[in-house]
């Protein structure tokens, strides 16, 4: 329903009409109406009927006895006031409310995905590995790297600044084995289960063009939200993960081309844009590991990410860098910082996109669990920090509604000492996947995907799993 202000004042003016009317009601009963419709507040409304209940001047003054009344309804057409008005907004979807400007986003997606895992054996066994090992394949209707979400944003300008809040629901289409994680926790595909939502976002932001944007609350992080948001597979599964019992979300690319970056607590700075560079810093909840001994962290994590966009000719590029440290208080004793740094570049030529990535850390880990997980080598002499890199390559190509696409990433974890290997001898060395991918854009808000994706995992002593998957489905943007 489109509501417009001109609309709203219209219906207002030709109900104060009416009242002057002897045929219909006075003006108390339009005052009474344009109250009771959120028109005049209560303070308002009392005002107009104590005024219009004041006795008429002397009739010497013919020319104002009609003045109370003239007055009421004069004040009652100033009470229209566009901060009570409701309209839709130019674009998207949403409206503005008075002052205020709401906006609704969100996206539903839903793949059939059929996974064929390698044959267990003595020589699979791998930890941390991507690549799926079980005696039978299995097939899954589920998520693919993206939940569903639903994002609601207000926004508005107070004394010279621009100001707004979002909150940011994720649903998953599967249900969820509740537990420390939440609904981040493994599958449960079983009758009377229920999806569960991951509340991702929950931030303020406060700013000025000439100043640049503050904000403070949970959202994606710095380093490595570039590797994620650039991904193909972002739209689509990637590596499956768990899919006999699938839970919120495939893995994608995430442990075979970049660490996962989450969505953290923070107070971030970002820039103003200046000849295309644009820069972010923030302060973020220090993290502790779910694989490492219990920690008390005295000091919190920082990020900071610097872009450029910039066209040369008919090619577009974005460049960017990013990077992470955080030091890690154990409550047994001693500590240990984790950090990383990342590159990547993306390049746009006609109807060809292109994008190079490469990470770099120590103590930050390198798989499947999330931030400083399997970063740390725990033996009998002592705590020591493992080595990760990893890196991927990407190419999209859209003709017309169609697009074809593929990509190939590894990431790399090192022992961090010969204790360290001969404690841990299956400990993943590298994690890998090849995907392909073609997209069909049905609509401008749906969008049908098919992907084949290999994925491999190979151990420091030499195990290796391979699975293959393949996904089917769609998902849909608003």
């Amino acid at each position: 329903m489109k509501i417009t202000r001109a609309l709203c004042a219209s219906a207002a003016l030709g109900a104060i009409a009416l009242a002057a009317s002897p045929a219909h009601a006075g003006t108390p009963e339009l005052l009474k109406r344009l109250h009771e419709k959120g028109i005049l507040t209560d303070e308002e409304y009392q005002e107009l009927l104590a005024e219009e209940a004041r006795p008429s001047p002397a009739p010497a003054a013919p020319a104002s006895a009609a003045a109370p009344a003239g007055d009421a309804t004069a004040r009652a057409q100033a009470a229209i006031d566009t901060t009570r008005l409701v309209r839709t907004t130019e674009s998207g979807i949403g409206l503005e409310v008075g002052p205020a400007t709401i906006t609704f986003s969100g996206s539903v997606n839903g793949f059939y995905v059929h996974d064929n895992p390698d044959t267990p054996s003595a020589r699979t066994a791998v930890v941390g590995g991507i690549a799926n090992v079980g005696s039978n394949n299995s097939s899954a209707v589920r998520n693919g790297l993206l939940p569903g979400f639903l994002k609601i944003a207000v926004s508005t300008n107070q004394g010279g600044w621009d100001v707004g809040a979002t909150f940011g629901m994720y649903p998953g289409i599967n249900s969820t084995a509740w537990g420390a994680l939440g609904a981040n926790n493994g599958g449960q595909p079983t009758a009377l289960a229920t999806a569960g939502i991951d509340f991702r976002q929950t931030f303020l932001t406060f700013g000025k063009p000439e100043i640049g944007t503050f904000k403070i609350g949970r959202d994606i992080g710095l380093f490595g939200s570039e590797a994620i948001l650039n991904d193909i597979t972002l739209l689509s599964s990637g590596s499956p993960g768990s899919n006999v019992a699938p839970g919120n979300t495939t893995l994608g690319r995430i442990g075979s081309g970049y660490i996962y970056t989450d969505f953290q607590p923070q107070i971030t700075y970002t820039s103003p844009v200046f000849s295309g560079f644009q820069a972010s810093v923030g302060v973020f909840q220090p993290l502790s590991s779910l694989t490492g001994p219990a920690e008390s962290n005295s000091a919190p994590g920082f990020q900071g990410k610097l872009t450029y966009d910039g066209k040369f000719g008919d090619v577009a590029t974005r460049l960017w860098v990013s990077g992470i440290t955080q030091k890690h208080d154990l409550a047994a004793g001693g500590s240990f910082t984790g950090q990383g740094l990342d590159v990547g570049g993306k390049v746009t030529v006609g109807p060809l996109t292109a994008l190079g990535y490469y990470y770099t850390a120590t103590g930050l880990g390198t798989t499947v669990f999330g931030l400083f997980d399997t970063g740390l080598a725990q033996n009998g002499t002592g705590i020591s920090r493992r080595k990760s890199e990893g890196f991927y390559a990407q190419a999209l190509a859209t003709f017309g509604k169609f697009s074809i696409g593929g990509s190939y990433g590894e990431s790399r974890l090192d022992h961090a000492s010969m204790a360290d290997r001969l404690a841990n001898p299956n400990l993943v060395r590298v994690n890998s996947s090849y995907v392909g991918q073609v997209r069909y854009g049905l609509t401008s808000w749906v969008t049908l995907i098919g992907e084949y994706v290999r994925s491999k995992a190979v151990a420091h002593s030499g195990n290796s799993a391979q699975s293959d998957a393949v996904a089917l489905g769609g998902i849909l943007f608003f």
